[in-house]
């Protein structure tokens, strides 16, 4: 058979999965080849019928991208059951899924797409895609806090990557990141006795959140997603 590729990449171009969830689905036998239950590994053509949770899918999906402000309060999960879940209070015109996450009590910049083959690469932490962030802290910054959080924090048994910090203000920071540790500006902060009373998310790689306000989304053409994919790729 020619031009077979394997079944989660398959799945990760059609647009509904990002390649990690479709070895999820295909572990739970939501995934049929032909009508015989996936494994993972399987190769699939354009010729073969795939099928998820019992729908038929194909890799001719268009692809979209879009920027969303996702406001205070709301938590980036997929599950129709979390009233807070952003897709409930958000209508897209294709069904998307998030890129990286922002957890209920930040803001700001949120990549929506249903491109399965850039989320991953936008996520992988080897890509060291940037993101950044502008951050308020409980109490005055000090140049001691500076240098660490710039030249990385012991968090989750490892040690952040070098990154950026900039002084914004009194209380308040800039920081680029190119790893997303689990909520991992909140814990850098509170191993160096400091609480996070403020974080925006404000540019992934680059994309800006620029005017967009709290809810409010565009989506991403052009040259702006031109250099976006371009990015991904390397």
């Amino acid at each position: 058979m020619k031009n077979e590729i394997r079944i989660n990449k398959y799945l990760s171009e059609t647009g509904i999965l990002s390649r990690r969830k479709a070895d999820q689905a295909i572990e739970q036998g939501e995934v049929r080849i032909n009508g015989v239950v996936a494994q993972l590994g399987d190769q699939v053509s354009e010729n073969d019928v795939v099928t998820y949770q019992g729908e038929i899918v194909s890799r001719k999906t268009e692809h979209h991208v879009y920027a969303y402000y996702k406001p205070l309060g709301l938590v980036c999960t997929a599950k129709d059951a979390d009233p807070d879940s952003i897709f409930r209070k958000l209508e897209l015109p294709v069904p998307c899924f998030y890129v990286g996450r922002l957890d209920k009590n930040s803001q700001g910049l949120l990549l929506l797409t249903n491109d399965g083959e850039l989320s991953d690469h936008l996520q992988k932490a080897r890509n060291h895609h940037e993101k950044e962030y502008v951050v308020r802290v409980d109490q005055p910054l000090t140049a001691e806090f500076l240098r660490e959080m710039s030249s990385g924090v012991e968090i989750l048994d490892t040690k952040t990557r070098p990154c950026k910090v900039v002084k914004q203000g009194k209380n308040t920071f800039r920081i680029i990141l190119t790893q997303g540790l689990n909520r991992q500006i909140r814990r850098m902060c509170e191993a160096l006795g400091y609480r996070v009373v403020f974080l925006k998310r404000i540019r992934e790689c680059n994309i800006l959140l620029g005017d967009l306000k709290p809810g409010e989304y565009r989506e991403i053409l052009g040259e702006e997603l031109r250099i976006l994919r371009g990015q991904a790729e390397h």
